[in-house]
């Protein structure tokens, strides 16, 4: 191993874990909604996400 190897993956694993708490979290604040109602949902803010600023 070089210098610096097990920082980096921590530091990876570390990214990931977070990452992971994060779709869990937002799934479950969504679990209750309609598939169909999530998909319009998801729909809307991508349209407004690709909208030129300004």
């Amino acid at each position: 191993m070089k210098k610096g190897d097990l920082s980096r993956f921590i530091e990876e694993a570390v990214k990931w874990r977070v990452l992971d708490q994060t779709i869990t979290e937002a799934r479950s604040k969504f679990e209750d909604m309609a598939p169909d109602e999530l998909d319009a949902l998801i729909g809307e803010a991508v349209a407004a996400a690709r909208q030129p600023a300004g």
